[in-house]
């Protein structure tokens, strides 16, 4: 048997590209939320969260920088936590939203996103 039939392939996989976060370009120790909601600017352990949900959103958020750092706390584990309290995650999603149209479009949002999260617009 011939090994034309099955063509070996490089085994190297394609590295997807990292947008840098619109929220947070620099990646640093600071969670956003502990320094929107409680003023606080302390370095803690931050763990990245793409802010639209879902498998397609965080395509989409990688592609487009719609993700934040959040602590621990803030990500999975606390009263707070993003993952846990629907009205923190809707706090993100509009900052984002709000933040994406500053050099963008609200069409362009649209377009992207399928969705409007900004209570100003609506």
């Amino acid at each position: 048997m011939s090994d034309l039939m099955f063509p070996k392939t490089s085994g190297k996989k394609k590295r997807k590209k990292h947008t840098k976060s619109i929220m947070q370009p620099d990646r640093d120790k600071h969670c956003y939320l502990c320094m929107l909601l409680h003023d606080d600017y302390h370095e803690k352990i931050v763990e990245e969260h793409h802010v639209i949900p879902g498998t397609w959103g965080r395509q989409k958020s990688e592609e487009l920088g719609l993700k934040v750092y959040l602590c621990v706390e803030h990500h999975r584990t606390g009263p707070e936590a993003v993952h846990r309290n629907i009205e923190m995650s809707r706090i993100l999603q509009q900052k984002v939203q709000q933040t994406y149209e500053q050099t963008h479009s609200h069409a362009e949002w649209m377009q992207e996103i399928e969705r409007n999260y900004d209570i100003k617009t609506i």
